[in-house]
């Protein structure tokens, strides 16, 4: 795993606050997971939410996630850089502590149609 200074973390928490936090806490709990097809290597990012449902949405860290707070939150609003969940699943691959997921392509292609 890789590690991060503490003039990282204060940056990033003033960056994105709330979110930091939360999207802490899915790291250390082992809640993402990284969905890779082969032979491509394209790749889309499922992240665990922190209700008590621990419902999961699939998202693509730069670009979108599936869950409220981002069509709310970033897209209406523009109250926020990014979800939590977006959040998560950038830190957890710079970290190198996703879960790991390999599928054929054929079955990523359908887990994409499917959203």
């Amino acid at each position: 795993m890789g590690a991060v200074t503490d003039e990282q973390l204060s940056i990033l928490h003033f960056l994105f606050g709330k979110n930091f936090e939360r999207a802490t806490r899915i790291v250390d709990q082992r809640g993402v997971k990284k969905i890779s097809g082969e032979p491509s290597g394209r790749s889309i990012f499922q992240v665990v939410g922190e209700s008590r449902r621990k419902e999961e949405y699939f998202c693509f860290p730069e670009s979108y996630c599936a869950c409220y707070s981002f069509f709310y939150d970033v897209v209406n609003r523009a109250e926020q850089l990014c979800c939590k969940h977006q959040l998560a699943a950038r830190l957890a691959a710079s970290l190198r502590s996703c879960r790991e997921v390999k599928i054929s392509d054929e079955q990523l292609a359908f887990l994409l149609s499917e959203l």
